[in-house]
């Protein structure tokens, strides 16, 4: 089961929720945790894992042979995202514009143009009290989140853990494309949001995001719950969208999130809630569509 725990908006609670139900899953059986908030990742500050192994993400980019190019402009029409800049005397390439799809190399006549290899960030991998563990971060100064989280989710699909029984996707806050790259493959998207406007507006863009264009099924978890108001639950209501699990608002949550406590660790109550959170959403997955809709 591949679960991928995403919010609208930062500050939810969504790495709080992430780090508890991976802990659990690994009690219940093989897991993994990865952490794909690649510009901000902090799910190891809670778990504390050891690295036992890191590589360098790099993306191809084009190099160009001012010798041989003719500056016919092609390689810039065929850029769909401006990446090249042909002028009279020379050609212009912007990396950081760059989606490294190639197009200019494979069209480029005079053959002025390869692909070199350009860092963009790091995987690191290992455990953390029995829970396989691995994290994108992205090289300060990057544009595109992108690169690095498709490289972290092939790097758990060559350890083959997208085969455990729990395979659990920190996403990073937001509906952009990185957000999108980090829910695609799902099996079940975890949407954690807070009961306020804000966090209503926010929860139905990634509802649109995760159910419209992705077509995935989706569970709520409300953090922070009796703090604001009933848009959240009355949004869920009318949108058949379950509510899984609601943790309070509670100084002594905020507490152990501020200290880099994992929940169920600082406060072992919790755990039979989020065993039942990891029971349900393997429920939804298992269940087929067409059943759930009879």
């Amino acid at each position: 089961m591949r679960i991928t725990v995403a919010s609208g908006k930062g500050g939810t609670g969504k790495t709080l929720v992430a780090t508890s139900l991976a802990l659990v899953a690994s009690d219940l059986g093989r897991a993994a945790l990865l952490d794909a908030d690649v510009e901000a990742p902090n799910a190891g500050l809670f778990l504390h894992p050891t690295i036992e192994h890191t590589e360098v993400v790099a993306q191809l980019v084009p190099q160009v042979d001012q010798a041989i190019c003719n500056h016919c402009g092609r390689c810039a029409q065929v850029c769909q995202y401006h990446a090249i800049a042909s002028l009279p005397t020379t050609t212009l390439v912007f990396h950081e514009l760059c989606h490294g799809c190639g197009s200019c190399a494979l069209n480029c006549p005079t053959a002025a143009i390869r692909e070199v290899p350009r860092p963009m960030g790091v995987i690191e991998a290992g455990q953390a009290e029995g829970l396989a563990f691995a994290q994108g971060i992205l090289q300060i100064g990057e544009a595109m989140a992108t690169p690095v989280i498709r490289a972290l989710k092939r790097y758990a699909e060559h350890r083959g853990w997208d085969g455990a029984e729990s395979l659990i996707l920190d996403a990073p806050p937001g509906t952009a494309c990185p957000v999108i790259e980090a829910l695609r493959g799902a099996d079940v998207a975890l949407l954690v949001t807070e009961p306020t406007p804000f966090g209503l507006h926010d929860l139905a863009l990634a509802v649109e995001i995760a159910r419209d264009v992705l077509h995935l099924p989706i569970a709520v978890v409300i953090n922070k719950d009796g703090g604001g108001d009933s848009g959240v639950e009355d949004f869920c209501r009318t949108n058949d969208l379950p509510v899984l699990l609601r943790l309070p608002l509670r100084r002594e949550i905020a507490a152990a999130y501020s200290m880099g406590a994992p929940l169920v660790k600082a406060l072992p109550a919790y755990r039979e809630a989020f065993r039942q959170l990891l029971e349900a959403l393997n429920t939804m997955v298992s269940t087929p569509r067409s059943m759930e809709n009879a």
